[in-house]
């Protein structure tokens, strides 16, 4: 179903979805596409196109109904079908990948860590046992694992995400400084934090 949104329009929905979140009910009942277009300083024909792409319809003059819309959201993207995913990498960004507690909003649950570090196998971080990296096939299909988060340095990302690929996972979240190369039945998002934060600098 999300294969026929524009990724672009998929990227604003947790957006839209946040947002509705933190709204009290002293927020009212409705809510306009207006009002979401102000608070997040969109446009508000692309916040109504954006929408559309979701089950929710909007009620003339009125808006639409903000628990009715919050519902439309979770279930375009997922968020009651809890989704199992693995770490790799238990290093320090992977350590506080781990401690992130925002994973489950969107029906995602990190079950395991892998690392190839003895001094980190067999710790607690965030809750969750660290494995080494030669456990990863077994947890996958332990787990049914589809998703994983790969933290690893970037000399090392390639072959841990080949090693995914050959265990099935579908879906991964790379925070190594590399460009991963996937098969086409794979999505990999590439996450460089010092990239991202570098264009940030050259914006101000």
């Amino acid at each position: 179903m999300n294969k026929d949104i524009p990724e672009i329009s998929l990227q604003r929905l947790p957006v839209y979805l946040n947002y509705l979140r933190s709204l009290t009910d002293e927020d009212g009942k409705y809510i306009s596409s207006g009002a979401i277009a102000s608070a997040l300083k969109l446009g508000e024909v692309l916040v109504r196109k954006d929408l559309a792409y979701t089950s929710s319809a909007g009620r003339p003059k009125v808006g639409y109904v903000r628990t009715e819309l919050i519902a439309a959201l979770e279930e375009y993207l997922g968020c009651n079908d809890i989704k199992n995913a693995i770490l790799v990498g238990a290093g320090g960004l992977g350590s506080a990948l781990l401690a992130y507690g925002g994973f489950g909003k969107y029906g995602i649950q990190v079950v395991e860590a892998y690392d190839s570090d003895p001094e980190k196998v067999g710790s607690v971080v965030g809750g969750k046992h660290v494995l080494s990296v030669s456990d990863i096939p077994n947890g996958i299909k332990q787990h049914n694992a589809k998703l994983a988060v790969v933290a690893v340095p970037a000399q090392a990302a390639q072959a841990v995400c080949d090693m995914l690929f050959n265990c099935g996972i579908k879906g991964i979240l790379n925070f190594a400084p590399v460009f991963i190369t996937s098969p086409e039945n794979v999505v990999v998002r590439n996450i460089d934090v010092a990239a991202n934060l570098a264009i940030l600098a050259s914006m101000i």
